[in-house]
């Protein structure tokens, strides 16, 4: 391969010595390994993108007691599945497991096309890595997989300079993921690489002494394994301006409308957004009998990948909504119904009353 560097080990000495530490310290009571099939190792990375296996576990518990099966998935309300994501934010992930599920069920028979890379990643949300992960570890067929964990782990195994994200350092990663990926133990071997680099050879405070490639990791050898992988060069985030109208009425209800299926916090529900006052001003004067507007609250900031959102609630009262328009609901804080709520607005409405879902405000 052109592009691989020069490996530090022989494919069939990596594996053993990878193999070896899995089987001592490797994760093997995770729920989606029991029972193992292409639906609930599917729905466990996507979970998992972007999110620690900590935290998805009791995520995907209540994920497949409500949706125990992909046809289960495919015909719920989009707002279900969204409020059972709630809290694990990035939720273009949940759009497009949802809309997945509804492809597999109406072209592929209600199953996973596991035959196949090609078809897997033509299916929303299914990259090449995720894609090699449902297929080695659902059927045992030899796929390479290429997550975080697996780009931090070789890189410093190599020295390899570069941001893992530039098409080049990719292409040369991806060369040794399919040069040290074996034709057995698939599911073994593809939990252990992924273990490797979320327990051993981690972002930070890699535990070097205790690791099976020591000896001939270039990384370690320099005395520098922090500097590998190099980072994604940082640009200053923009911040943007919101205010939210937190409406309530005599009975105490606040007034939610749904988001436009993509974009910002696409298909949850979420409070009417104004950039000025003065926009703020003209929907209440349209839409409310009899507004009384209290103290704006305290702004706080809301982190995204690409931009800061700077958000200040605006609490008003009222008597009722004039001409409830089909894109809201009162939403009762004492029973509330099972809507996907953005972050911010999840963190809010836990201010007013005890909550269950653990809001985390200012996160993604």
């Amino acid at each position: 391969m052109a592009d691989m560097p020069k490996p530090r080990l022989a494919a069939d000495e990596f594996q053993q010595r990878l193999l070896a530490w899995f089987d001592r310290y490797g994760r093997h009571d995770l729920p989606w390994q029991s029972p193992r099939s292409a639906y609930r190792v599917w729905v466990s990375e996507i979970m998992l993108q972007q999110t620690q296996v900590t935290t998805v576990i009791p995520y995907f518990e209540r994920f497949m007691a409500r949706f125990p099966t992909l046809e289960a998935l495919a015909t719920a309300p989009q707002d279900e599945v969204l409020h059972l994501w709630t809290g694990l934010g990035y939720y273009a992930r949940a759009r497009n497991l949802h809309k997945a599920a509804q492809i597999a069920l109406a072209e592929h028979d209600g199953e996973l096309p596991t035959d196949s890379i090609d078809e897997l990643v033509a299916l929303p949300g299914i990259g090449r890595s995720t894609a090699g992960a449902v297929i080695a570890q659902s059927t045992g067929e030899r796929a390479a997989i290429l997550d975080g964990n697996v780009k931090r782990s070789l890189t410093r195994l190599h020295a390899l300079p570069g941001w893992p994200g530039k098409p080049a350092v990719e292409r040369q990663l991806w060369a040794l993921a399919e040069y040290y990926t074996p034709a057995a133990r698939l599911a073994d071997y593809t939990q252990a690489i992924m273990d490797f680099g979320a327990t051993l050879c981690k972002r930070s405070k890699p535990d070097c002494p205790s690791c099976p490639f020591n000896d001939v990791c270039l990384a370690y050898s320099r005395g520098e394994p922090q500097r590998y992988p190099e980072s994604k060069p940082k640009k200053a985030l923009p911040t943007r301006q919101t205010i939210m109208l937190m409406l309530r009425d005599p009975e105490g209800r606040v007034w939610l409308e749904k988001r436009p299926p993509s974009g910002l916090w696409g298909g949850l529900w979420g409070l009417p957004q104004f950039d000025k006052h003065s926009e703020l001003n003209d929907w209440l004067e349209a839409h409310v009998v009899n507004p009384a507007r209290e103290r704006a609250a305290p702004s706080f900031h809301h982190t995204f990948s690409h931009f800061r959102l700077e958000i200040t609630p605006q609490p008003v009262t009222c008597d009722r909504l004039g001409g409830v328009r089909e894109s809201g609901v009162w939403y009762d804080i004492n029973h509330p119904p099972a809507l996907g709520l953005a972050a911010p607005v999840k963190a809010l409405l836990s201010q007013l009353t005890p909550f269950t879902l653990n809001p985390t405000p200012g996160h993604a």
